[in-house]
């Protein structure tokens, strides 16, 4: 499948079917660094992914958008491996007009930065049922250090479905990781060690799996005392081989980070219902974790703390920037850190990281 060229109207200037102007952003927005270190700007609306792509590493201009056809995708995520392919995983409905659709998951993968997508492919779904199908929640994924792609999913009876390829690129069977009461997409992190880690919340606290080795069927492990919001949790690698997690307390209502083998630690916070966004950075010479969510005002706001280290605090800092859906996190080509988010107004505005101690960053720039 090859990008569509961005329309123009008679001055040259992009039209609005190749921008976010009149559209509903269905999922994302998501940044990464492609294989050349230019960032690549997603969003998916109705029938496409819309692709932005920085001109050169570190920016400031970009290029695009690209329109990615996406018929009748519903919901979308995009995880990228070791190797800066893109993977795009949609659930996409047919036949919406039936009484029962039939619903399956697809993926699609972009191998170089500003390169055409591949097609899109089918994953299947976890059901045999057309009926139950339907009722199967937006998937999650993650790409091991050997390049394999892994697709979990809640499914209709509340279990949580994993498929994934192995070693030669071929699918393997659908495997049911046999709980009954997860409440939503699940989080996943692929870790520098070859493992991928999971954590599904449910109404009384967070399920945790994670492969014993690289390619092992996942394993359960303990079950975390913090029930997250739905929607909430995203992961990160903070040291080699171990995953932290950042969840909204939907008792409490402030920000948790939760490791399977540590206490959950409080860091507090007025989040929203979004998803937290987190990468890790080297700041005046020390490795951190950046955090950014929308808070219950629709503002974003970022925290800062130590790697591992949210015992000693985390600084937050709001931006006072209104914004709709969740901000996203990324190092650019010079590893600065850089935060975008999709403005009031529906357009992708971001702020990178500027020179001097700590973490300031710059004006909003649109893209």
């Amino acid at each position: 499948m090859r990008a569509t060229a961005v329309p123009q109207d008679a001055t040259g200037a992009p039209s609005a079917e190749g921008t976010l102007a009149g559209r509903t952003v269905r999922s994302g927005p998501w940044l990464l660094a492609g294989h050349d270190g230019r960032l690549i700007a997603w969003a998916h609306v109705d029938g496409a992914v819309l692709r932005w792509t920085e001109a050169r590493p570190g920016g400031p201009g970009w290029l695009g958008p690209d329109v990615l056809p996406a018929k009748g995708v519903s919901e979308l995520t995009v995880a990228q491996g070791r190797n800066r392919y893109a993977h795009l995983v949609g659930r996409r409905v047919r036949g919406s007009g039936d009484a029962h659709p039939a619903v399956d998951l697809v993926y699609a993968i972009q191998y170089q930065a500003g390169r055409p997508l591949s097609e899109w492919r089918p994953v299947g779904n976890p059901h045999a049922k057309r009926e139950r199908s339907a009722q199967m929640g937006g998937p999650t994924a993650a790409v091991d250090a050997s390049g394999a792609l892994h697709v979990l999913v809640p499914t209709a009876e509340g279990h949580v479905a994993l498929r994934r390829e192995d070693a030669g690129g071929r699918w393997e069977p659908w495997l049911d990781l046999k709980v009954a009461a997860a409440l939503d997409t699940p989080a996943a992190v692929a870790t520098s060690t070859g493992q991928v880690h999971v954590l599904a919340p449910t109404g009384t606290g967070a399920l945790t799996w994670c492969q014993p080795k690289p390619g092992a069927v996942p394993e359960r492990g303990p079950d975390l005392a913090v029930v997250p919001l739905p929607g909430s949790a995203t992961g990160v690698e903070t040291s080699t081989g171990r995953a932290t997690f950042y969840v909204t307390d939907a008792v409490g209502g402030g920000v948790v980070a939760v490791r399977p083998d540590a206490w959950p630690v409080p860091l507090g916070g007025s989040p929203g219902d979004g998803r937290h966004a987190a990468l890790v950075a080297v700041l005046d010479g020390y490795p951190c974790i950046v955090l950014a969510h929308r808070d219950t005002e629709g503002r974003v706001v970022l925290g800062v703390c130590g790697v591992e280290d949210e015992h000693n605090g985390v600084w937050w800092t709001d931006t006072g920037t209104v914004c709709q859906g969740d901000p996203v996190l990324a190092l650019d080509g010079a590893g600065r850190v850089v935060l975008m988010v999709l403005t009031e107004d529906g357009g992708l505005a971001l702020a990178r990281q500027e020179d001097g101690p700590g973490l300031t960053l710059s004006d909003w720039r649109p893209l």
